[in-house]
């Protein structure tokens, strides 16, 4: 995305996912402060380690079970899943058309704690 793009379609991030199967298939398209916003598209396995800033996924396509702490939930297109930062996480079983949109944002540490 050129610099001042404020909007990025799947199609857009899909197309710039990399190929190289030692990165994680992850597109950034926007980026302002703290916050980040990507396309997620792991093939074959999830690899990702606990990140340092609360994250939100929304998922685009397919199906599959979600892992956070240890407790396990299926996911389909339209779900939102919310990680706290530094908790263990990952897609398991998932489609191969599986993606998601990532969003990042906040401190190292995360956010303290539910909204007043």
């Amino acid at each position: 995305m050129p610099d001042g793009d404020w909007m990025f379609s799947l199609r857009d991030a899909e197309a710039r996912l990399p190929d190289d199967p030692n990165v994680s298939r992850v597109f950034y398209g926007l980026r302002h402060g703290t916050m980040r916003i990507g396309l997620y598209a792991p093939r074959g396995r999830d690899i990702q380690k606990p990140h340092t800033q609360d994250e939100l996924y929304i998922v685009a396509s397919g199906t599959g079970d979600f892992v956070k702490g240890g407790e396990r939930r299926r996911f389909a297109p339209q779900d939102a899943i919310f990680v706290e930062a530094g908790i263990e996480h990952r897609f398991e079983n998932f489609s191969e058309d599986f993606a998601a949109w990532v969003i990042f944002w906040g401190a190292a540490g995360g956010e303290a704690g539910p909204p007043a």
